[in-house]
């Protein structure tokens, strides 16, 4: 059972989690991590613990009353969800994690630094310059990478010490490996140290997850064997391509070379900037954090930034000397190094990290939307009407578009908006009536016309805001139609040009351009494609409802009444064909049942 005190809190974090892989912290009062958990799915996972079938366990029903907050961190895979919470779970040791794991709970994949390097299995990280990979978290999915560079490739599982003084020595002979294909014999100097460092270097991105390059060389080798007429070995590589493109594991494995290193990242809208902080100690995250800033003078992503890595280093207390970071801050660190990366694994990193900032902001943004729906509603529409100067913020909005195939079947749609949401109730279709031929600013003139005309007739209140879907043009024939009816200046009317939504006030030739982040920008653009859709959904209709009587219209002894009268019955021409004699006669009489059945061929 939840502590009443908390319900509240506890309540939005569930409805706000994201459905992805990652790790949770539960806090207790005091701030302090009580369990640390992983979950494929955040939400689900998160939410059983506050589900009734968890009530038979004692315990956890007494750690769910001490829960006071409950934060989260996003991840790539479940994989990493489980390196991640045993190294979180290592560092803070909440009170309900009894299982605490060690390094050597998982194993890595060592590339030995000595002449002609060894790759094997290890679950001690020795610090000798050798490079590490992991931890894999499953013995099963290592070795099966182990096994696919096995395949992959040629080099030595033996242990002897190759030094050039040996090999010229002559101490070493080959073994079975070299006689059954699996080794090139370096031990007797049949193999140069440049080619065995080349296989290395491509067991290395394999290792990382970077099969492209890999791929790339194993097919211009491919190529090359089948240039010089060696189509053996050309069938050999294209086998192992094969194996290369079959292999599925996707797992983020990050290099034992990134050690100690800050990863920010930073997002931002209008009112808000978001950076998120991780760190990364010997390969792995051991922290992560979003802090939340509120712009004061519309600072930019740089600046942000550059505020909150000196506030977040003096939090966590960070030595780090390195610092992944999308954007390089204006101001120098003292002996800080900031990275820009463009690839491998800092840059999964950095990436990781922005969605984590992502997931965070749209969070916050759900909290205060459950919180409070009027709030958010206001603030967008306040926001509208600062960015388009309006006397009023725009609760009641009606936006106009044509549509028209070379002027045949011309209609118009108009959709209404109440509070930044579609009412789709109001929605409303227009046949153009006066217009011939295919002339937007008339047809705009037209149903603005009508539609103003009919309100001011009925007495019904009229809109905060009227959107034009075209530029000058389609605005100056809305304004038109408002003037001949009084309603000029008493209605505000905007239009929205396609192509650099640009947006165009009456009387002035000059567009102005809203920030494209921008909320207000968002519910136009929303408007305009909805009553895009909408007047296209009817034109559609209307053309091949217009089709259809041109067929019917085409059959001597078919008038426009029965024409009418098949189509409401029978929906289509096809229907029409498919229409028994009886069901014929049934709906337009003997006379002209026979004409239709011989029109259509029986």
């Amino acid at each position: 059972m939840i502590n009443p005190k908390h319900q509240e809190n506890i309540q939005l974090a569930l409805q706000t989690l994201p459905g992805k892989p990652g790790v949770y912290q539960f806090f207790d009062e005091q701030g302090k991590i009580i369990y640390i958990g992983k979950a494929k799915n955040l939400k689900k996972r998160v939410s059983s613990y506050f589900n009734r079938d968890h009530y038979d366990s004692g315990k956890v029903m007494v750690m769910v009353k001490r829960i006071a907050e409950i934060r989260h961190i996003v991840v790539d895979s479940e994989l990493d969800a489980l390196l991640l919470e045993n190294n979180l779970i290592k560092k803070y040791q909440p009170r309900y994690n009894i299982m605490l794991k060690d390094d050597k709970t998982y194993p890595w994949i060592c590339i030995k630094n000595e002449p002609f390097p060894r790759i094997f299995p290890t679950r001690n990280v020795v610090r000798d310059g050798s490079k590490y990979f992991g931890p894999y978290a499953s013995g099963k999915m290592m070795h099966a990478l182990l096994d696919l560079v096995r395949q992959l490739f040629q080099y030595r599982t033996c242990r002897l010490n190759l030094s050039e003084e040996n090999i010229r020595a002559k101490k070493f002979r080959v073994c079975l490996q070299y006689h059954i294909g699996n080794c090139l014999g370096p031990c007797e100097g049949l193999q140069s140290a440049e080619d065995y460092q080349e296989t290395m270097s491509q067991i290395e991105e394999i290792i990382k997850g970077n099969l492209g390059a890999v791929n790339a060389r194993l097919k211009e080798l491919m190529k090359a064997y089948a240039a010089a007429f060696e189509f053996e070995k050309a069938n050999i590589v294209k086998e192992k391509i094969e194996l290369l493109e079959n292999y599925q594991s996707k797992s983020t494995v990050v290099s034992m070379s990134v050690t100690n290193v800050d990863v920010y990242s930073v997002l931002s809208d209008l009112e808000h900037g978001y950076v998120n902080f991780m760190k990364v100690v010997n390969g792995a995250i051991v922290q992560s954090h979003t802090l939340e800033i509120r712009k004061k003078l519309d600072e930019t992503d740089a600046e942000l930034l550059e505020m909150a890595i000196v506030e977040l280093r003096q939090r966590f207390q960070s030595n780090a000397v390195e610092a992944v970071v999308p954007i390089k801050p204006e101001t120098a660190i003292p002996d800080v190094r900031f990275v820009i990366p463009q690839r491998g694994d800092k840059k999964k990193l950095l990436e990781l990290s922005e969605r984590n900032a992502k997931y965070y902001r749209m969070e916050k943004l759900k909290q205060k939307e459950l919180v409070d729906p009027e709030r958010h509603t206001r603030r967008i529409l306040q926001k509208m009407k600062d960015d388009l100067h309006l006397p009023n913020a725009p609760a009641y909005i009606e936006c106009f578009d044509n549509s028209n195939t070379q002027g045949t079947y011309p209609v118009a749609a108009m959709v209404v908006f109440r509070n930044a949401r579609p009412s789709k109730k109001e929605y409303r279709h227009f046949n153009i009536k006066t217009v011939e031929g295919p002339d937007d600013f008339a047809s705009m003139e037209e149903v603005v016309s009508r539609r103003y005309k009919r309100l001011l007739a009925e007495e019904q209140p009229l809109p905060d805001l009227v959107v034009v879907d075209g530029g000058k043009g389609q605005l100056s024939a809305a304004v038109e139609a408002l003037e001949r009816l009084g309603l000029r200046g008493k209605v505000p009317v905007i239009g929205i040009a396609k192509r650099l939504e640009e947006i165009y006030f009456p009387g002035d030739s000059i567009p102005i351009y809203i920030d494209k982040k921008s909320e207000s920008l968002k519910i136009i653009q929303h408007l305009r494609d909805e009553a895009h859709r909408f007047g296209i959904t009817h034109h559609r209709n209307r053309r091949e409802k217009g089709s259809l009587k041109s067929q019917l219209s085409e059959i001597k002894g078919i008038g426009p009444q029965t024409e009418k009268i098949l189509l409401n019955t029978f929906k289509s021409v096809a229907g029409i064909k498919r229409a028994s004699e009886e069901e014929l006669i049934k709906a337009v009489g003997i006379a002209k049942a026979k004409i239709l059945k011989d029109f259509f061929g029986e």
